[in-house]
């Protein structure tokens, strides 16, 4: 059962951080293209690690995880008051590429694509 549960609140934390990442002025983190892809929470809710990946590449990714963590507080409040939570976890920001890789996984199976095509005479 508890599995259950802390599913749904990483689906639930991931939905606000998303949320929440849209009113930061920070321009770390408010210039590009932003994503988070998945949050992992500990069984005991005690920690969360978020990660965070751009459409820009794997270094806007890590810019943007250094204002993730100087904003970490006011998420967590944020988060805390949003979710209606006793105690926040400890929230570690984690850069991830998978955005980047699957766009070019995408472009090569365009490529493919256009190659397998017979053409028309």
């Amino acid at each position: 059962m508890a599995n259950f549960k802390v599913g749904r609140m990483a689906e639930d934390m991931k939905r606000e951080i998303s949320a929440i990442i849209r009113e930061l002025k920070d321009p770390r983190i408010a210039g590009g293209m932003l994503t988070i892809v998945r949050c992992d929470v500990a069984n005991d809710m005690s920690h969360c690690k978020v990660y965070v990946s751009s459409f820009e590449g794997i270094e806007r990714a890590k810019e943007a995880v250094k204002g993730f963590e100087s904003a970490s507080g006011y998420i967590k409040r944020e988060l805390s008051n949003a979710l209606h939570l006793k105690r926040c976890p400890d929230l570690k920001f984690i850069a991830d590429n998978s955005i980047e890789h699957s766009a070019e996984i995408n472009k090569i199976l365009r490529e493919i694509s256009h190659k397998e095509e017979p053409s028309e005479e």
